[in-house]
């Protein structure tokens, strides 16, 4: 697998924005990896409140799916879709843009059909034109060589090219890959007591790593190629207050990815002669720095344009340092922490 370093700050800094989790949502996540941390993310977002089908989601995405011009946000065509009136009734759809209905971006024959709570979870589920979800089928997401269809807004079904899979796969377009693998994430964690059990073309018969090698390392490049959107940011948010309450971790804290599926990247949080943690992250008032290892000197807050925010030098060699941090804007910054002749970064949000 490619390795990916949590320190290659470009690929953050498009994530502008961050979910507004609840101060101390993710507190029993610190200072774990691998399936440690997949199973303690487990535990925070199961047993979250089902909604019915008919009608509760089809209500859902007036909230969710809405673009800013009020149509519904359909991610697999261009269609301008008028909520309620072009909602599926059962019958037509055999050409794009005339009824928009509900995808299981995760098909529910995966997980045995109509079982709750899979079936009405929202977070793989979404809006999206009649005629292509029917195309999509039940085809696992992938990479497209050859075409056989392609969609008004350019996904596509055909053979797949990504080695380690030579199926029909269905590819949608750039803007939302990383959407729909930090769904497939979500998936494997909030079902980390079942997928397991599930038998499809991408899931693998474990817990942890949960997909097939091939799947994990499709996922993860989609996952950073394409950073957290303020469409996921604001359907996260909703979908946590007004019905689910319940969140995609991989929203909120984009890294968890690696932590958990990167063995490579496991392997070096958790191996490294030099490894801290910040926490809470994102922050409100105060960060604490936790290390096994730490002997810090310096800590330097910076902007991500790269501007010294706040600089603090100290001769405390103890396991963990409080950071007052409230006389910071919101935003993304880079902490480096320095201990002797050697520094680590680590990604900060702030939000209030």
């Amino acid at each position: 697998m490619r390795r990916f370093y949590i320190n290659i700050l470009f690929l953050f800094i498009a994530s502008f924005a961050c979910a507004q989790a609840p101060d101390g949502y993710y507190n029993t996540a610190q200072d774990k990896y691998g399936e440690d941390l997949m199973e303690a993310l487990h535990l925070i977002i199961k047993d979250h409140t089902v909604l019915s089908y008919t009608p509760g989601i089809w209500n859902a995405f007036y909230e969710t799916d809405v673009r800013s011009d009020g149509k519904v946000w359909d991610m697999y065509s261009s269609c301008d879709f008028t909520f309620g009136d072009d909602q599926d009734s059962g019958s037509g759809g055999t050409e794009e843009c005339q009824f928009y209905n509900r995808e299981h971006s995760f098909p529910r024959s995966w997980f045995g059909g109509t079982v709750e709570p899979m079936n009405t979870d929202l977070f793989h589920i979404y809006a999206s034109d009649k005629k292509v979800n029917a195309v999509r089928s039940s085809y696992p997401f992938g990479e497209v060589g050859t075409a056989t269809y392609t969609s008004s807004n350019g996904s596509k079904l055909g053979s797949s090219s990504y080695a380690g899979y030579s199926g029909t796969v269905f590819e949608p377009i750039d803007e939302y890959k990383g959407d729909f693998a930090r769904t497939y994430f979500y998936m494997a964690t909030r079902y980390y007591d079942q997928m397991y059990t599930w038998s499809n073309d991408i899931t693998n018969g474990t817990q942890h790593p949960a997909f097939d090698d091939w799947v994990v390392s499709l996922l993860i490049e989609w996952h950073l190629n394409d950073p957290v959107s303020e469409k996921e940011i604001n359907r996260n948010n909703t979908i946590y207050e007004n019905y689910q309450h319940n969140r995609n971790p991989f929203i909120d804290n984009p890294d968890f990815v690696e932590r958990i599926w990167d063995s490579q990247a496991s392997s070096d949080y958790t191996e490294a002669p030099y490894q801290v943690n910040i926490f809470p992250n994102p922050a409100q008032d105060n960060i604490s720095i936790t290390s096994p290892y730490l002997g810090v000197n310096v800590i330097v807050i910076y902007s991500i344009d790269g501007g010294e925010i706040k600089r603090f030098e100290t001769a405390n060699y103890s396991e963990q340092i409080q950071i007052p941090v409230d006389d910071i804007a919101n935003g993304i910054y880079i902490v480096e922490i320095t201990g002797g002749e050697t520094s680590h970064s680590v990604r900060l949000v702030i939000s209030r």
